[in-house]
């Protein structure tokens, strides 16, 4: 219970404050993510941050801030659940940890500011607010924020004209903490905060609340990659398919059925046309060749090239058909800077390559657009559902999902 006539503490304005949005009329779809996980005052954290789950306020920090602040920093420590940043853009983080924490802030503290004209809760001081990043995600504001630190020189301290403290925001991120859940712990985790986006989305749609917590997005069904990859190959690259008496179908001939025997001859090179420009991990591109390869052990492909590129082709690697057992542990992935797919095509043309089909893993933020293809053309787009393709087909991944 809530002492009167004296000053609260920490602990008890940190409950006053999560009780106050959740009564919010506006907020009531975020009560399920309020829920999760453990609110913790310390003394050795210097402002606040929280691993996907847990969350923990620096007892100093707190005391520094009014009511309205204090809601704002609840909000924004929740945002950063609901939106499951710390396992989503993990590859980020291992990119440029100051960058990916404050792209995240960029996104998340947009959504408060707009939500509370009403001065319901406000951003502490250090919160990053540019309204050119309105409308965008994570990655994106990741990308353009390292592509004007390239341009201008200058200081991922000072982009967007806001100053941050050392942790690139106005808050910490527990990227370790977020690592060092179990396996179970994350699983369990991600249907805690699956169920409370539905449940507070029914709620929500019961009392009429109007807050954008952009659940409608949330919840809008995965497409499985998986399938669309294998029915992208299978379609563009399969072969002519006849049969033959020449062969007798031998399962049948024991009981004296003479059956023809299926033909398909084999189809020609498939293009894998990785963008190794920074933003797709190892892990993600072993279980995207993975994958690949499954798919070809039925399709045949006379050939697989493996294309590395950034801002040019930078590796180049041909399998045979009978070399694709080796394709997932002996390619060496090579780095470049950029991202202009134009450079895939150019070097297609180049050297005469003509496949039968190209897919191309990126994580979508192209310089000079999609490009030119003569081919059919699958875009496998990683964390960045944002990107829309203007020529070929197109299929978004999370990372979390391969």
């Amino acid at each position: 219970m809530l002492a009167i006539g004296k000053k609260l503490s920490a602990e008890e304005r940190l409950s006053k404050a999560v009780v106050a949005i959740m009564g919010n009329p506006k907020y009531v779809a975020l009560a399920g993510i309020l829920m999760i996980g453990d609110k913790t005052i310390c003394d050795d954290v210097s402002t606040a941050c929280t691993n996907g789950r847990d969350e923990k306020y620096g007892r100093a920090f707190v005391a520094g801030l009014t009511d309205a602040e204090l809601r704002g920093l609840v909000l924004h420590e929740n945002y950063h659940k609901l939106y499951s940043h710390l396992t989503t853009w993990k590859h980020l983080w291992e990119i440029d940890a100051h960058t990916a924490n404050m792209a995240c802030d960029y996104v998340i503290n947009l959504k408060i500011r707009d939500d509370n004209r009403d001065g319901f809760a406000k951003l502490p001081d250090g919160g990053l607010i540019d309204d050119k990043y309105s409308g965008m995600d994570s990655a994106q504001v990741f990308t353009l924020i390292r592509k004007d630190m390239e341009e201008n020189g200058g200081s991922t301290g000072e982009v967007g004209g806001t100053p941050t403290n050392g942790s690139g925001g106005m808050d910490e991120h527990d990227w370790e903490g977020a690592q060092e859940l179990s396996e179970e712990e994350q699983r369990e985790l991600a249907r805690d905060i699956d169920e409370a986006i539905r449940q507070g989305a029914m709620v929500a749609g019961k009392v009429g609340a109007t807050g954008d917590l952009g659940l409608d997005e949330l919840l809008q069904p995965q497409v499985d990659w998986r399938e669309v990859l294998r029915e992208f190959i299978q379609t563009t690259c399969a072969g002519s398919d006849y049969s033959t008496y020449a062969r007798p179908n031998r399962r049948l001939m024991s009981q004296g059925v003479y059956m023809p025997t299926g033909i398909s001859q084999q189809v020609g090179e498939l293009v894998i046309a990785v963008d190794t420009s920074g933003s797709i991990q190892r892990a993600d591109l072993t279980a995207f060749l993975s994958e690949v390869k499954a798919i070809c052990d039925t399709v045949h492909p006379e050939k697989i090239r493996l294309l590395y590129w950034g801002h040019k082709v930078v590796g180049d690697e041909v399998y045979a058909l009978d070399e694709l057992d080796g394709l997932v542990t002996s390619t060496k992935p090579a780095g470049g800077g950029g991202t202009d797919v134009t450079c895939v095509t150019d070097y297609m043309t180049e050297h005469s390559i003509k496949p039968q089909a190209c897919v191309v893993l990126t994580d979508g933020d192209l310089y000079s657009g999609w490009g030119q293809w003569d081919c059919p053309v699958l875009w496998t787009i990683l964390n960045n559902k944002f990107a829309v393709p203007d020529v070929g087909k197109a299929v978004h991944i999370k990372s979390g999902d391969m």
